[in-house]
């Protein structure tokens, strides 16, 4: 059987769908997945076999509507994810003549599409295929789905359709306890964490005699622009005699190793050292929190806003987390949250609750079988 999986604009769109995708490449399947042109890289150090689908420029799609006109940027949970329907369907607008012409020449058997992959419904449609969305974190990506249809329009008319195609199957990897009452019946599977590696340095897998504090990038935290908000924040953490881990790029960490000598900085295997970690601090990313859970370890979500905002809240009504919002996330704020969560036992137990949850949910390779009959059944 030959599987398309459509990814999208980031890493994480890639990393969400490796494990499926590896299982079904294992199981003796034929597996190609698309993303964006500076996306591919990361297919291709999965290990899979990957087409650019857009051009590299995500950046256009969220500033710009198809006129080249700016957008007006989102103010209220609501907008967000209207914002978030609209660039995410004008990416798969773009992504649509490479698909079509990857597969005039390869055509597949079923289409897997991440949370906010649309262009995997409409490709599937075209081709009259099975269509598989997969979620690719917690976050409530049907609730895109009206303003997707909306920025789609012209190639939903184009397919004779008057919204977007429901999927034939929707796999899921949120925990049970967090999902949300209104969610769609899903195929759960277990979430295996996926990302870049390097060679591995020792104090990575080892865990320490002082409490570990782990920042990732991607937020606000760790952009060189706020630099001067991370070396407050750590500053507030020295009384604590944390241990304190700035993950990032290694194109933003050598500012912040200059600022913050005797703080480790530059780019992390978060799978490893999640686990030899107290507390990560996180933007909000839906993998970096699916990381966390999946080790047991509680979260600090300072969001930035985007579909995963009410998925942390979750996370934190589960009480695996603490959630700050929007001017409430001062490097105070951030400190005094982060001793909490550090001084407080049940935040540990929820979060290893969530773990427990995870480790019984089936695996990627058990799911391979689920997309074998829908297939079939076509």
């Amino acid at each position: 059987m030959k599987i398309l999986f459509v990814a999208s604009g980031s890493p994480a769109t890639v990393f969400a769908l490796t494990p499926l995708a590896t299982a079904a490449r294992n199981a003796g399947h034929q597996v190609f997945m698309t993303a964006v042109e500076d996306i591919v890289p990361y297919i291709a150090g999965a290990g899979l076999p990957g087409v650019a689908d857009a051009p590299a420029s995500v950046r256009r799609f969220v500033t710009t509507d198809r006129a080249g006109n700016p957008v007006r940027m989102p103010r209220t949970k609501q907008e967000e994810l209207e914002f978030a329907g609209g660039w995410f369907g004008r990416m798969a607008a773009a992504s649509m003549p490479a698909l079509v012409e990857l597969t005039e020449r390869w055509r597949p058997d079923l289409v897997v599409g991440g949370s906010m992959s649309f262009a995997a419904a409409l490709i599937a449609a075209r081709l009259g295929v099975p269509y598989v969305r997969q979620a690719w974190d917690t976050g409530d990506a049907w609730r895109t789905d009206p303003a997707a249809g909306v920025e789609l329009r012209p190639e939903l008319t184009e397919l004779g359709l008057d919204r977007l195609p429901a999927p034939d199957l929707f796999i899921d990897i949120c925990p049970p306890g967090l999902r949300p009452a209104d969610a769609p019946p899903a195929q759960l599977m277990r979430w295996v964490p996926a990302n870049g590696q390097r060679p591995l340095e020792p104090w990575m897998y080892t865990r320490g005699e002082r409490p570990r504090v782990v920042i990732t990038s991607g937020s606000r935290l760790v952009v060189a622009k706020k630099t001067s908000f991370v070396r407050e924040l750590v500053g507030d953490l020295a009384p604590l005699g944390a241990e304190i881990v700035i993950a990032t790029l290694d194109e933003a960490a050598e500012e912040l190793r200059a600022q913050l000598p005797g703080v480790r900085v530059g780019w992390v295997p978060l799978d490893v050292v999640a686990p030899t970690s107290d507390l990560i601090i996180h933007h909000s990313g839906g993998v970096t929190a699916l990381t966390a859970m999946n080790a047991g370890v509680p979260q600090l979500v300072v969001p930035q806003g985007g579909n995963f905002v009410e998925a942390a809240e979750r996370i934190a009504d589960f009480g695996a987390a603490i959630s700050l919002e929007p001017g409430q996330d001062t490097a105070e704020d951030v400190r005094k949250a982060a001793l909490t969560l550090l001084n407080e036992p049940s935040y540990r137990e929820r979060a290893g609750e969530l773990a427990a949850q995870i480790a019984a949910m089936p695996p990627a390779a058990e799911v391979v079988g689920a997309l074998e009959r829908l297939a079939a059944r076509h």
